[in-house]
Order: C-alpha cells, then structure tokens, then sequence
C-alpha cells in the first residue's frame, strides 16, 4: 500500500542518512572494509588461483591441461625444439614402472589396480590406441621385464615368469620364481635383467629398524629361472628403481630417512656393486653416522660402508632413472642420466616434483640441472613422475602415478 511504501522510503531514508541509525563515519569505515575485501578476492583469483592465465589449478588435474594428444605447454617448462605430449590417459589406473615388449608396446604397471596393460600405438602417431589388459588380479605388481620370450613380473610378495606372446598380449603358464616378503612400509618391487642374471631391489619394512628378514632393503640377483637367489648388496632403505650404464655400472636411486627436519638426510644416488654395503639403517650420505638411531651403537660402523655417488636433496623421492642413449638428444647429452623426482611429504616446504639431469664424467655426476620443471605449483601438485624409458626411435616415456597419464617427449 502507499502508507507502506513511504514507511519503507523512510526506513532507507534513515538508514542512508539518519545519524541516529548509524554515523557517516561508520558507514565509511564499513564501505572501506568492504573494498578491501573485494580488492583481495580480485588479487587472490586473479594471480593466487589463476597462475598467469591457466585458471584455478586448486581443484584441477595437470589432464585438464593436457587433453589426449594435444601438446603441454603449461605448466611444465619443456626444452627448445621438443614437445611434451600425452601418450595414454589412464584416469584413475595410476602407472608406475615402464617397459617395452619384444614388440615394441609400451607396457606399465597399474599397482594400485593390481593390472599389467599394453599400449598399443600401431600407426606411431604418438598415442596409444587402446588399454590391452595383459594380466589382472595381481598383488600389487611393479617391476615388469621382457627376455627371452618371457615376461618377468615382481609383485609385492613373489616374482613371476610368464609365456608372452606380443602378437596378442597374452601371458601364460605362470611360474613363481621366489617368494619376498610382503607389504612392508616399502611394497614395490622392482626387477632388471643384465648379463644373464635377474636383478630384484626390495625395500625396507620400516622408516629405520633393523630387518628380521634377509631380504629386505637390499639388491638380490639370481639366476633368470629364480635358483641361486643370493643378496647383491645391503643397506639399501628404498632403491625403488635402477639402471646399468653401458659399462655395466648398476646406479640405484635410494630415499633417505624421515623425521630428520627438511635438510636431511638426503635422498641418494648410488652405485651399487657387489658385496657392499650401503649403511642403511646406521648411516646416509657421504658415510654420515644418523646419530638418531641407536646413538650409543656402532659408532664406527660408517666407515665401512660404501658412500654415495650423489647427493639429492633431502626428500626429493628421487625414483625412475635412464641413461640418455637417444638421436633427439645432442651429442653432448649421451650417457647423461635423467632422474625423476615423485616430490616430498615429509617437508614442511614441497619439493622435488621434476625430472632432472646429471652430467656424468666416468662414474662421477659432475653437475646437475632441472631438465623437466613444473608439476609443482606453488603449493599445489599436478603431477608427480615416476619411471623414464626410451623408445627405439629416442624418444622419452614418463609415467605419472598421481595425474594418471602417461607422457612423451619428443622432437
């Protein structure tokens, strides 16, 4: 009603204007509050969440920036001349190590989902055309080989051998080659065939202890049936993956210890030769003594184990390794080493996240550079990769477990 209407002019009449509702003072206080606020909504979405132009990335997967096949220009920094694209989109199938059938697919490992697939890339436009389900039902597997006709598959408990056909994918007649322990803080197993013997690393069942079972934390090597299974090297806490460089040279990546602060210890590269012993739980680094554990023991005991080839930086979780042996790559770059870095938890500050490459001298890492940067962006993680493998033509597979693809990089 009109009697209505001017009670409700009134009310807002006072309310505007009226000092015995509120003084113009506090109404200004209470616009200027209410500009800061809007101000900072603006400056946090515009440069906090949108990350120069590539959107909110605070509830986004890297996938949305790499759609299947297309070319990632952000948010990794790729070197001149090469691309980095996606080869298979496996969602929620997180892949862990690579290998390549006789065949020449690329096969990886889904541990969580306890699956080993095949992709298939027959027309070698550089994405895989199918997921081919090889085997399933396993206890989460890791480590996949090809020798011989054979396909070698480690899973957390055992190592078994399959008949592989590549025209099909299929594997067939299992046999079990030996039992390992199973589970453990450090579950993953990893394996790698040189000069006629099979090489198995297996973790640690713990942060720091001392195993009860010979097995763990060390590098085995048998023979490729499984008999003459004896220890290679010890004091290895968590050498998930390995490598031989063309001199035979077997190097393992190795995480060190948690709940030494953000510096320490660090994660290590090594070169791990027979009969040594890589001081795990006692020691880290460059012969160190971890004063943290059993202070008043083995005060000596360091300097007969064998030191690190390199030292990362603490909690980097350094995991896949490759010797580069690639024609996209220059001359200068052969034999280098590229090392993925899966990326910390036990740091107050996030690091690692990246792929890095180590200038090798002999067996001597004369330098280091980020080859790979970006996963990592700001305090948000958008990938986090784990194994590196090149195809004949040379070009570079990287699997990713967190974003649930699989990359190449290439010219």
């Amino acid at each position: 009603t009109r009697s209505e209407a001017n009670n409700i002019r009134s009310i807002l009449n006072k309310a505007v204007f009226g000092y015995n509702e509120i003084t113009m003072r506090k109404f200004g206080f209470l616009l200027m509050v209410i500009t800061v606020v809007a101000l900072g909504l603006y400056y946090v979405n515009t440069y906090v969440l949108r990350g120069q132009g590539l959107g909110s990335i605070r509830d986004k997967e890297i996938i949305q920036y790499l759609p299947q096949g297309s070319e990632l220009n952000y948010p990794i920094s790729v070197p001149g001349n090469f691309v980095l694209e996606t080869f298979a989109d496996l969602g929620a199938d997180k892949p862990r190590a690579l290998a390549f059938d006789p065949g020449g697919v690329l096969v990886t490992s889904l541990t969580s989902k306890g699956k080993i697939v095949a992709l298939p890339d027959p027309n070698t436009n550089g994405r895989a055309d199918e997921i081919v389900v090889i085997l399933k039902g396993l206890d989460k597997p890791h480590g996949i080989v090809f020798d011989g006709g054979y396909l070698y598959v480690a899973e957390t408990n055992r190592v078994i051998r399959y008949a592989y056909t590549p025209a099909d994918f299929s594997a067939i007649n299992p046999r079990v080659l030996f039992e390992l322990p199973k589970g453990g803080r450090h579950f993953t197993r990893t394996i790698r065939i040189h000069g006629g013997k099979l090489f198995t690393s297996v973790g640690s069942s713990c942060d720091t202890c001392l195993e009860k079972d010979w097995k763990r934390a060390v590098m085995l090597i048998s023979d490729l049936d499984g008999s003459n299974i004896q220890v290679y090297a010890t004091g290895l806490r968590n050498s998930v993956f390995f490598a031989f460089d063309r001199a035979g040279r077997l190097w393992g990546t190795d995480m060190g210890r948690d709940n030494l602060g953000d510096d320490l210890p660090p994660d290590e590269l090594n070169i791990i030769s027979f009969g040594n012993d890589y001081g795990w739980p006692y020691c880290y680094g460059k012969n160190i003594r971890d004063t943290k554990f059993f202070s008043g023991e083995k005060l000596t005991y360091c300097t007969a184990t064998q030191e690190t080839a390199y030292d990362f930086p603490a909690h980097v979780a350094p995991l896949g390794l490759v010797f580069i042996n690639s024609a996209m790559f220059s001359a200068a770059d052969q034999g280098d080493l590229l090392v993925a870095f899966h990326g910390s938890w036990n740091s107050s500050t996030p690091v690692g996240y990246k792929i890095v490459k180590l200038s090798i001298l002999g067996n001597s890492v004369v330098g280091i550079t980020d080859f790979l940067d970006g996963w990592l962006q700001g305090s948000e993680v958008l990938g986090r990769p784990v194994d590196l493998i090149f195809d004949k033509r040379g070009a570079l597979y990287i699997s990713d477990d967190k974003a649930g693809v699989i990359y190449r990089f290439a010219k």
